[in-house]
């Protein structure tokens, strides 16, 4: 390595720092149509990421009452049936009461028993294209974003903290896949733990 390298590197990464290039927490604001671009691919990343591997990837967890790879597609799943779509109906409803019922987080243990992985994967690709039509039929307005239901732990919230959280939720359970999947090689990988921060939460 030239000698003059780390100073160089560091200098540079300082001067973006200062200049804001770097370093800079950036968030986006709400749509509709940005969050479907994540919405509409999340059936295919699962897909591919899981499809026709071994059940060693997908049936281990990370020790104690975790979830397995499995288990985690089965809790998309009753998402889909009972949580999203449904909770946005009760938002844009004329009810005077528009609180949402309890979303049981353990429910894919019950519901899932007998099927096999691929079934799961299929199931969430249909319930989610059709989930995404609903929510496209809506219409929806920035005056309908900004209607509340009311959640049974935080209270008040508006459609579009619902669909924000519906996008991030996906996210949420993607990562979760990929640590549980990762740490199945946790022993394998030797020193390289040091440098695989996935291993280390």
């Amino acid at each position: 390595m030239h000698p003059n390298y780390r100073q160089t590197v560091n200098s540079y990464f300082n001067f973006l720092s200062l200049t804001g290039v770097m370093y800079k927490q950036q968030t986006m604001n709400f749509t509709v149509e940005k969050s479907i671009e994540i919405l509409a691919g999340t059936p295919n990343v699962l897909n591919t990421m899981l499809q026709n591997i071994s059940a060693e990837w997908t049936s281990a967890n990370e020790g104690g009452e975790t979830w397995s790879v499995y288990d985690v597609i089965g809790h998309l799943i009753h998402g889909e049936k009972t949580d999203w779509i449904p909770r946005a109906a009760i938002i844009l409803s004329e009810k005077p009461d528009r609180t949402f019922k309890p979303f049981d987080r353990f429910a894919q243990f019950e519901e899932s028993e007998g099927k096999s992985l691929k079934q799961l994967l299929d199931e969430f690709t249909i319930l989610r294209k059709k989930n995404i039509e609903q929510l496209l039929s809506k219409k929806l307005t920035v005056k309908n974003l900004e209607e509340k239901g009311i959640h049974p732990v935080f209270g008040e919230v508006t459609l579009s903290q619902l669909l924000s959280a519906w996008v991030v939720h996906d996210l949420n359970h993607i990562a979760q896949i990929s640590r549980v999947m990762a740490k199945q090689y946790k022993a394998a990988v030797g020193p390289w733990i040091a440098y695989l921060r996935i291993l280390q939460t």
